[in-house]
């Protein structure tokens, strides 16, 4: 009980410390680095909407092979049931790759 008292007062007296001493910040400061330029826009908003639907299917592709280089290692071992569960595994990214087409995130035009 007392060493958790001491450090919750040395966690309290680091964090006065801190206030006491830092330097007031100006507005400029605290801004997102470009170049010493104001930003011309929000950093959110740069980006279209069809992005992430093609970042889901590189994640789903990344995911398939972080997992496919360990089945590959153990799958003689396993038999007929570790193919079986990679085949059902390889059908949920399917499933995923279905959406992002149907959602029109593969057209470039």
């Amino acid at each position: 009980m007392l060493l958790s008292a001491a450090a919750l007062a040395f966690v309290i007296g680091l964090y006065g410390a801190s206030a006491a001493l830092r330097i007031a910040r100006r507005p400029e400061a605290v801004l997102p680095f470009e170049s010493g330029r104001l930003p011309q826009q929000h950093a959110v908003s740069r980006y279209h909407a069809r992005w992430y639907a093609v970042t889901l299917l590189f994640v789903a592709f990344d995911m398939e092979m972080v997992f496919m280089y360990p089945w590959a290692v153990v799958v003689a071992d396993l038999g007929a049931s570790a193919v079986v569960e990679m085949f059902g595994f390889l059908a949920v990214l399917f499933v995923g790759v279905t959406y992002v087409w149907r959602e029109g995130a593969l057209r470039w035009t």
